[in-house]
């Protein structure tokens, strides 16, 4: 180039690269590049592929070139007519930057030679890039369902079900470990404290099984329960009250259970719960202010089981015979602040009591002793109530053979059971015990042996199967 050449790039501020102090740069700007701009030195470049030559010797591929400068839009006109240019400075490569080589991007097409329009079509969008592994692009975060691919979760799993409660998913049972329960006899425990709580073999069969009893015993009651005991003078009726009432005391603590003696004929049933007890059927009827329970609590005793009892008539120099009147005000007045009532029957199935005592009953107990004759009298209370239509309640009768002296005869009472269960009745055999002797105080069931408890608990929890489900009093009997 000559000088007469270089008079128009004086004037408007360009300078040569050979007057230049610092290094070529690799990478001009396309509006400093005559080819972009269809000057005259268009026609000295050897290819349209090839890139601008830098002292070095070295060549770009244009393409490459214009990849790496992104395009600017063409210089407005001044008022003059010219051009205005910016400094060198401004182009967006710097030449401390390396060439770049490679092929010809097609995304990015090389822009012709010679005048460019006015208008350029924007070049194509590049594609996003991929977003890293285990995080979901901003755009989408919105849209991933909670816990989905992204958030800790693996892509091809499913999604989580919205809706339920964070609070409800935990469960203490599957955090917490669950503690083995320690035995509670036997040689089971002796082991556990010989070996200083190292060696725990939990609760025998025996155990479970007994504590599955107690829970049927305290499954949900609602309203009132009543249930009558029955059987011939003699055979332990009023033993099998308290002692079944006593059961029911100690494992539903929550509830009020009274023994009521409804025998006419000197019932003892006061005198084996609480022999102090002073109130009777007559002062708890005739009393016009009770109130609250502890105005009941003054007329009724209780034993050490929590046991209450309502006595009868123990004193025969004021003989006072009881009728049914009396009996429905007394109890009608216990039902109050009792749930559960066991009532002593008379051995006389014809009694009026008797009779009163049996419209209301939601189960019954009925004592025979191990004997023939024993046996036969409790074939014909069966009798009288299936010839009376109580079907209803002839389900919910539980049969005890109480061997009441320790004399029953081993195969006398398996042919018993038989008889008595192939009618479908629940049968249970409570053996001799002496502390439940006659004339002695039942209270509760610590001073029996461990087979008498057992045999109670039974009694129980079959009549604990039959507890309404609801209030009410209507279910046929």
């Amino acid at each position: 180039m000559t000088d007469s050449d270089d008079v128009p790039g004086r004037e408007l501020g360009w300078s040569a690269a050979e007057e230049s102090d610092h290094e070529p740069n690799p990478g001009p700007s396309r509006r400093h590049d005559p080819v972009a701009q269809g000057g005259p030195e268009a026609s000295r470049q050897p290819s349209a592929d090839a890139g601008p030559t830098s002292e070095a010797g070295w060549s770009q591929p244009f393409s490459a070139w214009a990849n790496r400068v992104a395009p600017e839009p063409l210089p407005r006109p001044q008022p003059d007519g010219e051009p205005q240019f910016g400094e060198p400075d401004d182009a967006r490569g710097s030449f401390r930057e390396p060439p770049q080589f490679g092929p010809p991007n097609p995304s990015r097409p090389y822009a012709p030679s010679g005048p460019q329009p006015d208008w350029q079509e924007p070049p194509p969008p590049r594609p996003p890039a991929d977003p890293p592994q285990g995080h979901p692009p901003a755009e989408g975060r919105a849209a991933q369902p909670w816990g989905g691919p992204g958030y800790g979760r693996p892509a091809g799993a499913a999604p989580v079900a919205p809706g339920g409660s964070y609070a409800d998913r935990i469960r203490a049972d599957q955090l917490v470990p669950a503690r083995k329960p320690l035995p509670g006899r036997g040689w089971r425990k002796l082991l556990y404290g010989a070996t200083f709580g190292l060696v725990n073999l939990g609760p025998s069969p025996d155990e479970l099984r007994e504590a599955e009893l107690a829970a049927s015993i305290k499954s949900v009651l609602r309203g009132h329960y009543k249930i009558g005991v029955l059987g011939k003078g003699g055979v332990g009726k009023t033993t099998v009250s308290a002692s079944v009432g006593s059961v029911f005391a100690e494992l539903r603590q929550d509830d009020r259970v009274v023994a009521i003696d409804a025998d006419t004929a000197f019932g003892k049933l006061g005198s084996r719960v609480d022999p102090k007890a002073q109130g009777s059927y007559w002062e708890l009827a005739s009393d016009r202010h009770l109130d609250s329970f502890a105005d009941v609590r003054t007329r009724v005793g209780n034993n050490a089981a929590g046991l209450f009892v309502l006595a009868g008539e123990a004193t025969p120099a004021r003989r006072r015979v009881l009728d049914p009147a009396i009996y429905r005000e007394a109890t009608s007045r216990l039902d109050r602040y009792f749930s559960i009532s066991i009532i002593d029957c008379s051995s006389t199935m014809d009694s009026l009591v008797t009779q009163e005592v049996m419209r209301d009953l939601d189960a019954l107990i009925v004592v025979s002793s191990p004997w023939v004759d024993g046996a036969a009298a409790a074939g014909q209370t069966m009798d009288w109530l299936v010839g009376r239509g109580m079907t209803g309640l002839l389900a919910r009768t539980v049969i005890v053979l109480n061997d009441s002296d320790g004399h029953a005869d081993k195969r006398t009472r398996s042919i018993l059971a038989q008889q008595f269960g192939s009618h479908g009745q629940t049968v249970i055999e409570v053996p001799f015990d002496g502390h439940l002797r006659p004339g002695g105080v039942i209270d509760g069931t610590t001073e029996m042996s461990a087979a008498t408890r057992r045999r109670f608990i039974e009694i129980a929890a079959a009549l604990a199967g039959h507890f309404p489900t609801q209030a009410d009093r209507d279910r046929e009997r």
